[in-house]
């Protein structure tokens, strides 16, 4: 059996920092030129299709060297992206909770990954 190497907070913290500069200017761009597109559609998009495609990543996990898998290592689909996605926001709302479990938790797993069935890990 393989052992795993997950992805702590720190090393999650900073693809989410390097995403948010990456994400800047086309969201900024896009709410400028298309008023009706939420930059929220955008974001939500590019994560749930990054992390579903065959990179298994963001650009900001893939500079880092991790990314996304089930509990058995595979390739995600975009149906649980996309809920990984959205239970970040569940995350968030219980003051940060959910985030800073990963800190706490066996596998480096927040709430959203708990809730979704995923791992981060160093690829």
């Amino acid at each position: 059996m393989v052992k795993r190497k997950y992805a702590g907070f720190f090393l999650r913290f900073v693809a989410w920092v390097l995403d948010g500069f990456i994400l800047a200017i086309p969201t900024g761009v896009l709410a400028y030129l298309i008023p009706a597109i939420h930059p929220v559609l955008y974001i939500w998009l590019y994560y749930a299709y990054m992390e579903s495609s065959a990179y298994q990543a963001t650009l900001g996990k893939m500079l880092l060297g991790i990314k996304v898998t089930d509990l058995k290592g595979k390739r995600i689909t975009f149906l649980r992206a996309t809920g990984r996605y959205f239970g970040k926001i569940l995350s968030g709302l219980i003051l940060g909770i959910g985030f800073l479990m990963i800190v706490f938790t066996e596998k480096k797993q927040g709430l959203h990954d708990i809730i979704a069935k995923c791992l981060v890990v160093k690829a």
